[in-house]
């Protein structure tokens, strides 16, 4: 079982290490560094020369060796979360480790992480297709949602008053919701469509094409239709991002209020604190024009409010779970 949570701690986090490395890979433009998959120019060690056979062979790809390796580092961190994920699943599907708990979380998180590294390759072979960028976001954040779980419940924690369940919940839902429309705007470079704040090119509601925002089954800067997007769908999507963060500001806020209430002051104040720091952050990528180093601190402020809220949500769970057992122990 030592072995199992220390497996499931590293795991954690190099997960949060490639979240942030695949932010940095989309941010600084390097997503089709390699425009092969899962080597680089058909290297999988390192990244040819400039002046090699292998980057001729790609004469419609133009060479880069900075974003190539970009790229690599990125593939080699996500192919050892791979290999560590699936050291978890072996051993909890030993004999004693399915005495104490299931294999099930364990099982999908395996399945989890092949489908990420099937969107690993289709973002590349589709040339960064909106829809598949996002959801390759979402797989990791998910994979990363998964691995807390599984690391939460090799430790004894508190539970939280019944009161906390659904303010918990809701919060869940609000921060998985906002965090798919960033990768939204992300994956459609969206992120300076308004590049003031409050305002959004100096009005409350500028022009926007909500009807091609979100249509999903597009290429990277075109409609549906092949068209050029317009400007006024970037908007679109943008707005709908900075609504999200209110509702999340007022959601995650309850939930911290709630927190403290009962009590609960060093969660209900972390709460606050990866809130505040999170809409900080978006600020201020946009008044400053979406600093590399600030966009990928804020995919990883994501990261963080996503399991900070996700923890809640699982001593929540606890309380619930022991109730269900204290039942069962009368009824027998």
């Amino acid at each position: 079982m030592r072995l199992y949570a220390r497996l499931l701690l590293a795991a954690t986090l190099l997960a949060v290490v490639v979240i942030g490395l695949g932010a940095y890979v989309r941010l600084s433009d390097a997503g089709l560094g390699c425009p092969d998959w899962p080597g680089c120019y058909g290297h999988l060690l390192g990244v040819p020369d400039g002046s090699s056979a292998a980057v001729a062979a790609w004469p419609q790809q133009p060479f880069d060796a900075g974003k190539a390796w970009k790229e690599m580092i990125h593939r080699y961190a996500a192919g050892s979360l791979g290999l560590l994920v699936l050291a978890i699943c072996l051993l909890a599907w030993r004999p004693k480790m399915r005495q104490e708990q299931s294999p099930a979380l364990p099982t999908l998180l395996l399945g989890l992480i092949g489908l990420q590294a099937a969107l690993g390759m289709w973002t590349v072979t589709l040339l960064l297709k909106p829809l598949i960028v996002t959801l390759h976001l979402l797989g990791g954040m998910a994979t990363l949602a998964l691995l807390v779980t599984l690391l939460l419940r090799t430790r004894t924690s508190g539970t939280f008053a019944p009161a906390i369940r659904w303010p918990a919940a809701l919060a869940l839902f609000a921060v998985v919701g906002q965090i798919a429309l960033g990768g939204w705007v992300s994956s459609n470079y969206a992120a300076l469509a308004c590049p003031d704040f409050p305002f959004c090119q100096g009005q409350w509601l500028p022009p926007a094409d909500f009807a091609h925002a979100f249509t999903l089954h597009r290429e990277l800067g075109q409609t549906a239709h092949g068209e050029l997007i317009s400007g006024e769908a970037l908007t679109a999507i943008h707005l709908t991002h900075r609504l999200g963060a209110v509702l999340v500001l007022l959601v995650v806020g309850t939930l911290a209020a709630r927190l403290l209430g009962h009590g609960q002051r060093r969660w209900g104040g972390l709460l606050l604190v990866l809130l505040g720091v999170q809409l900080g952050l978006g600020i201020a990528n946009v008044l400053l024009s979406l600093p590399l180093l600030l966009a990928v601190a804020h995919n990883l402020g994501a990261a963080a409010l996503l399991s900070a809220v996700l923890a809640v949500n699982l001593r929540c769970q606890s309380r619930q779970g022991q109730r269900v057992r204290q039942t069962e122990t009368v009824l027998t």
